[in-house]
């Protein structure tokens, strides 16, 4: 009997629950002249406050396109990823509150609403949606490029401190759009570099200014290009090019199957798109405004203000999974073993968490870090809000869901296309 499930999943075509394979069509066209722009742009850290981090610090290849931390140190911060500490001269004053997640396929038609709450996203009409306001997304190209672009508005990402430099000083004063606004400020950095002014022509023609639309326009064109991820053995299966382990197979039959993954983790990039409650420990200081004093994240609630979305989270990409640890919105497993066991018995695991995270020294004491999983009440309210039911997995299962989760591992996109730069044009360091 074993033997013949396995020649059934031998075979996507009579596989009629799995997803059909990633073709061309899945995904936006990309124009090579804007990608080489946004790749020299990504490396830049000329677009943060205090030009001493860049989008690829954070969002680094050598980390899955992370940056391999539970909770990020951005502004503040020196080194890459488990090995980033503390500026000693200038501390950051708190960790990043979510994680930072994978850039896989976000080049891909079907991704309409980002963030792990969801707070920017497209709409049937094409137009974009933010609870900041339509100024906030007015002139971007796509829902990515409005995307990329928020972090250097954040003083714990990108901007830096309050008064340490013009782009902080705008943020702080509510100066996002228009002249002399934050992202004009930045831009007027790019426009005022020779190399940089040259490629806007070319990847702009027509266009009489480098604004920062055209800078986040480009950057999500190298994104998209850059780490576009269908090449992995999961993908030659789908197409009938390629064979799995047996193990693999096991683990397809109970994603797809009897466990239910699928259920969320549905499409071609495992993901439904969707808000989940799944009880996923948290910790550093939440998602929250700066006169807020709760450490809690409430997810998708931020957006809504309807209750039935509190502590839901959007549904992860899966692909790479193996690469973009620690896992989790506020990355609170290390393991991903570890968090694909408490993942389906939440309700046990929030009762038993071992707090299996990475955060480095701040070099200011963090006393967010462990506020709300030291709090009966906090952790009894994300345990009420879980959806579904516990399942215990044993290690049989657990060894087959691991194996089919490698096979979405793609060596080729991990690689990447174009790679780091060796410079820049600003002439500032490189986060290689």
């Amino acid at each position: 009997m074993f033997r013949v499930l396995l020649l059934i999943l031998a075979f996507p075509a009579a596989a009629t629950e799995f997803p059909a394979a990633v073709g061309d069509d899945a995904y936006r066209p990309t124009d090579p002249d804007r990608v080489a722009l946004g790749r020299l742009l990504f490396w830049d850290p000329i677009l943060s406050g205090n030009r001493n981090i860049s989008c690829a610090t954070c969002h680094n290849p050598r980390f899955g396109t992370g940056d391999g931390l539970s909770l990020g140190m951005g502004e503040g911060g020196m080194g890459l990823g488990p090995d980033r500490i503390a500026d000693p001269q200038n501390p950051p004053e708190q960790r990043v509150p979510r994680n930072a997640p994978g850039l896989w396929n976000l080049g891909a038609t079907e991704f309409i609403r980002l963030f792990d709450d969801g707070r920017i996203e497209s709409l049937p009409d094409g137009s974009l949606r933010t609870p900041m306001g339509p100024e906030m997304v007015r002139g971007f190209d796509t829902l990515l490029s409005a995307q990329t672009m928020f972090p250097v508005l954040s003083a714990d990402e990108m901007a830096g401190h309050y008064s340490e430099n013009e782009v902080s000083r705008a943020v702080r004063k509510g100066l996002i759009t228009g002249e002399d606004g934050a992202w004009d400020l930045i831009a007027a950095r790019v426009r005022a570099i020779p190399e940089y002014a040259a490629m806007f022509e070319d990847a702009f023609p027509g266009d009489d200014k480098l604004d920062f639309t055209d800078i986040s326009d480009a950057i999500a064109q190298f994104v998209e290009a850059e780490w576009r991820s269908d090449t992995a053995p999961f993908d030659a299966w789908l197409r009938g090019t390629g064979d799995l382990p047996d193990a693999a197979l096991q683990g397809a039959q109970l994603f797809y199957g009897s466990t239910g993954c699928a259920t969320c983790h549905s499409g071609p990039f495992q993901t439904d798109h969707g808000f989940h409650a799944t009880g996923q420990p948290q910790l550093g200081p939440g998602k929250r405004a700066r006169f807020e004093r709760h450490a809690r994240d409430d997810g998708r609630f931020r957006v809504t203000g309807r209750e039935a979305d509190r502590f839901a989270f959007r549904t992860p990409s899966l692909r790479n999974v193996t690469e973009t640890g620690p896992w989790g919105h506020a990355g609170a497993y290390s393991d991903l073993r570890r968090f694909v066991r408490d993942h389906a018995a939440p309700r046990q695991a929030l009762r038993t968490y071992a707090r299996d995270a990475t955060l480095p020294d701040m070099g200011v004491p963090q006393q967010d870090d462990w506020r709300v999983m030291d709090d009966p009440a906090e952790v009894a309210a994300i345990s009420a809000a879980i959806e579904g039911r516990d399942m215990v997995l044993n290690d049989r299962d657990l060894d087959a869901l691991m194996a089919f989760l490698a096979t979405l591992r793609d060596d080729a996109a991990l690689k990447g296309r174009l790679g780091p730069p060796a410079t820049v044009p600003s002439g500032l360091p490189v986060d290689r």
